[in-house]
């Protein structure tokens, strides 16, 4: 279903059952893209690469950064080892994460509104541990985000169910009640993979029709800019009820 319009968050009092929430992180809960595709460019042009572009690097959003340095290798005939160029990017990043990265407003409203109502809370994503902590700690999120898992602690990245999987694991409960939110294609057709519903909020315009997207439950074709906590906490408050 699509998202309907609504305001900002109220102090409506939301009822959300046994409902747990794993956050996808990057172009989710954090504009990292921008940092990651600034690294990206530093990392490639180390091995040569040049003309590594914006509408490059939007393909690989919502896949894992050890994925992704795989594609890298293979289409560019990168020699070097892949945890070279995993080294190389995650330390680029971090320096570019720790000194900026910008919240989506409405998305820490949520996460807030959450924490306060003590729904169970996980972020799930594909950037490395380091990333993931040093994104959480920077940003203040990490005080009511305070579990996480990477793909890289999994076999398979997104679209395989596997982060997902185990973030519901590590959270103590049945897929069923987990709530996935995401950004990403390969991010929303994992949620569906895993037996949970998702919430869905493609970051690239372009992308938002693709047919992973129809799985999801509650859809911002928007994206950002169509999200709100408050449209959220309601589809929640429904979406438990209904369960």
């Amino acid at each position: 279903m699509n998202a309907p319009h609504h305001g900002s968050l109220d102090e409506t009092t939301y009822h959300f059952g046994d409902t747990a929430v794993v956050f996808d992180l990057d172009g989710t809960l954090v504009d990292s893209e921008p940092n990651y595709f600034k690294a990206s460019l530093g990392t490639l042009a180390r091995y040569g690469v040049t003309d590594f572009t914006w509408a490059d690097h939007e393909l690989y959003v919502g896949i894992s950064t050890l994925e992704t340095i795989g594609i890298w290798q293979c289409r560019y005939g990168i020699e070097a080892p892949a945890l070279d160029l995993l080294d190389d990017l995650n330390a680029r990043y971090l320096e570019l994460a720790r000194a900026d990265t910008h919240v989506f407003p409405q998305m820490r409203l949520f996460v807030e509104r959450l924490h306060t109502a003590g729904v169970p809370m996980i972020v799930a994503s594909g950037s490395s541990p380091e990333a993931i902590e040093a994104i959480l700690t920077g940003t203040g999120l990490g005080a009511q985000l305070t579990r996480y898992v990477s793909a890289d602690e999994v076999a398979l990245g997104k679209p395989a169910p596997d982060v997902f999987l185990e973030a519901a694991r590590r959270l103590g409960v049945v897929p069923a009640r987990c709530v996935v939110l995401e950004d990403a294609a390969p991010g929303a057709a994992a949620a569906h993979a895993a037996g949970m519903r998702c919430i869905a909020l493609p970051y690239v315009a372009a992308q938002a029709d693709d047919p992973a997207f129809t799985t999801a439950d509650l859809l911002f074709k928007g994206g950002q800019e169509e999200f709100t906590a408050r449209a959220a906490c309601a589809w929640l408050e429904r979406s438990a009820a209904s369960a």
